[in-house]
């Protein structure tokens, strides 16, 4: 079943977000690599595609995972928790309407 993860960022998180992107993006890639993973990225704090030193205000996730225990147990294993960047993180199971699959 697919899943959204959807992170909320503490205020200021650029710094510590940029320095935990590269373990956060290869989590990611690993999903990825197993067609796990529908979409992700990062909400900009402005209306940009480059926010610059605005930052981010948090991210989404929509991925495929066996359970609810298993989308938190991933989500929980997060650089971005661990590096204090989100804090919040909700999940919740997701269904696919558009575009069709």
């Amino acid at each position: 079943m697919l899943y959204s993860i959807i992170g909320e960022d503490v205020t200021n998180s650029l710094g510590a977000r940029l320095e935990a992107r590269p373990a956060h993006l290869a989590r990611l890639e690993v999903l990825n690599n197993e067609g796990r993973l529908i979409l992700a990225g990062p909400n900009p704090a402005i209306d940009s595609d480059n926010p610059g030193d605005a930052g981010f205000t948090g991210s989404v996730v929509i991925a495929e995972f066996s359970s609810l225990e298993e989308a938190k147990a991933w989500a929980d294993a997060d650089p971005y928790v661990d590096a204090g960047v989100y804090k919040n993180v909700t999940i919740k199971p997701f269904k696919q309407v558009f575009p069709n699959t």
